[in-house]
C-alpha cells in the first residue's frame, strides 16, 4: 500500500506510450508519465516517487518533489483563490489548497504563510492548514535541556519569536537572546534552555551554560585573528558595541573572555583584548 503525500520506492512492472506503471501494493499500479520517466528506465527498476490524488480522485505518481510531504510545515506562496480557498505554490504542477476553514487568516495572492500539509480523512486528498496550533503536541515534551534542535521560526512575538520544535511541538526564542535577524518560515538550528512547569519550552540559538561560552570564545577568536590579534573591546565597552562586533550579549562576552584569560590564549588591558602568540 502506497503512502499518499510521502516519497514511496516503488517497482517499474509495465511499459506503455504513456509512460511505465509502478506497483502499488494493494491500491493497484501507478502511471508515471512518460515526461518523468528516467532514461535507461526499464521493468524491474525501482523509483523513488512522491504520491498525490488528483482531481479525479487517481493516485498518481510524480518524481516532481514538493517543498513539503505530508507532515511537514513550509512557508508557500498564493498564487489564486477561490470560492473554496487559496491555492499555494508547494513545488508540483497541482497547487495545493487551504480550505477558508484552514485559514487562520483570509489569505492573499502574493503572500507568504507558513502552513502545515495534511492528508484529508475525507476526500484522501492532500491540503494545507495555517492553524499550526492544532498539528503541535500539547503534552510535555521528552527533550532534554541542552539539547540540540532544529527550529522552525512561525513569527514575531510581544517576548520574541515563536518557534516549531523538531517539527512537532511549540517553543519560545526570546527577543533579548537573538542577535541576528530571523524571519518567518526561516529553519535554523537551536538548543532546548528550559523546559518550564507547565511543558512549555524556551529555546536558544547558542549552547545555554557552558557550551555557549564554548561557542562564543570562538567567536571572539576568530575575530581576534581577522583583526589581526587585537581589538580595541573590552569590559567597558558598551552592550551596543560588543553585539555588534561579536553577535553576543555583554554577559556572554565577559564570561568567554574570562574564559579565554584563563586558559592563556588571550590578554586583557585597559586598552582591549589581544591574542596570545
Amino acid at each position: 500500500m502506497v503512502k499518499i503525500g510521502k516519497i514511496n520506492r516503488l517497482k517499474v512492472v509495465s511499459e506503455s506510450d504513456t509512460g511505465v506503471y509502478l506497483d502499488g501494493g494493494s491500491d493497484g499500479e501507478l502511471l508515471l508519465p512518460r515526461a518523468e520517466v528516467p532514461e535507461g528506465c526499464r521493468v524491474g527498476d525501482s523509483l523513488d516517487v512522491f504520491v498525490f490524488v488528483d482531481a479525479y480522485n487517481w493516485k498518481v505518481a510524480t518524481r516532481h518533489k514538493p517543498r513539503a510531504a505530508v507532515g511537514e510545515f513550509a512557508l508557500l506562496r498564493v498564487v489564486s483563490v477561490s470560492s473554496v480557498g487559496a491555492f499555494l505554490d508547494w513545488g508540483l504542477p497541482k497547487d495545493i489548497l487551504v480550505p477558508f476553514r484552514e485559514q487562520k487568516n483570509p489569505m492573499a495572492v502574493g503572500q507568504e504563510y507558513l502552513v502545515y500539509v495534511y492528508l484529508d480523512e475525507k476526500t484522501g486528498r492532500i491540503a494545507a492548514s495555517s492553524r499550526l496550533d492544532r498539528f503541535l503536541d500539547r503534552e510535555a515534551p521528552d527533550f532534554n535541556e541542552g539539547a540540540a534542535v532544529d527550529l522552525i521560526i512561525m513569527g514575531r512575538s510581544d517576548l520574541g519569536y515563536n518557534a516549531i520544535i523538531n517539527n512537532r511541538t511549540r517553543g519560545m526564542l526570546y527577543a533579548n537572546e537573538v542577535f541576528q535577524s530571523l524571519s518567518t518560515g526561516q529553519r535554523i538550528g537551536g538548543f532546548v534552555k528550559k523546559i518550564r512547569p507547565d511543558g512549555k519550552v524556551d529555546v536558544c540559538l547558542e549552547k545555554p551554560g557552558y557550551g555557549r561560552i564554548d561557542d562564543s570564545a570562538r567567536k571572539i577568536l576568530e575575530r581576534l585573528e581577522l583583526e589581526g590579534g587585537f581589538m580595541a573591546v573590552g569590559d567597558n565597552s558598551s552592550p551596543e558595541l560588543i553585539r555588534e562586533v561579536f553577535g553576543i550579549s555583554k554577559k556572554t562576552y565577559k564570561k568567554a573572555a574570562g574564559m579565554l584569560y584563563k586558559k592563556r590564549l588571550i590578554t586583557i588591558t585597559d586598552e582591549g583584548i589581544s591574542l596570545n602568540r
